[in-house]
């Protein structure tokens, strides 16, 4: 019964309310809501899993990738100062993950206008395709998360960074082959 009508449920019908109250401008659900429905405690996803897939559907091949991009966005969590526009949950992590496969698409594409338009020079890619994936990657984390990064955390991300990518250099331009 609802405001005096009559309204007939079917059992095989649900309603469900995902929520997320410790999210960003989110709100609790109010007690009266709440009463009316059944919660049910949900696991952490594994990040380092959806890092490995979303890699792969991008093109990467680099196996230790997902375990570096995860440990970074923790530690970035943990240590960078709090503030309300940082986000570096799986949302941030799939955005990174979309940029770099952006940029390796685009570095492709490039790499094979080169060999087009070179027929008769050898391409000889200047790094290895693991080194390749890597620099793809350091760049687009970068590109992503240095713009919205307040002054004092700059130093700290980038400490960070270099822990995680040790003996990586990105280049200035991020040109990944060679020109012939």
């Amino acid at each position: 019964m609802f405001e005096k009508d009559c309204i007939i449920l079917k059992p095989s019908c649900g309603i469900f309310i995902t929520m997320n109250p410790g999210y960003a401008g989110r709100s609790e659900l109010p007690d009266n809501l709440k009463s009316l429905f059944r919660p049910i405690a949900m696991m952490t996803p594994d990040s380092v899993k959806i890092c490995e897939v979303l890699l792969k559907s991008e093109g990467f091949n680099n196996d230790e990738l997902a375990k570096k991009i995860d440990s970074l966005y923790y530690l970035m969590l943990q240590q960078l100062s709090k503030q309300d526009h940082y986000d570096f949950g799986l949302r941030a992590i799939k955005s990174v993950l979309m940029a770099a496969g952006h940029i390796r698409r685009d570095e492709f594409n490039r790499q094979e206008e080169m060999k087009s338009a070179n027929k008769d020079q050898a391409d000889s890619a200047q790094y290895d395709e693991k080194t390749q994936e890597r620099l793809i990657l350091m760049k687009a984390i970068r590109d992503m998360n240095i713009p919205k990064l307040v002054a004092e955390d700059i130093p700290l991300f980038n400490a960070l960074f270099n822990d995680l990518f040790p003996n990586m250099d990105l280049p200035e331009a991020c040109l990944l082959y060679t020109s012939p």
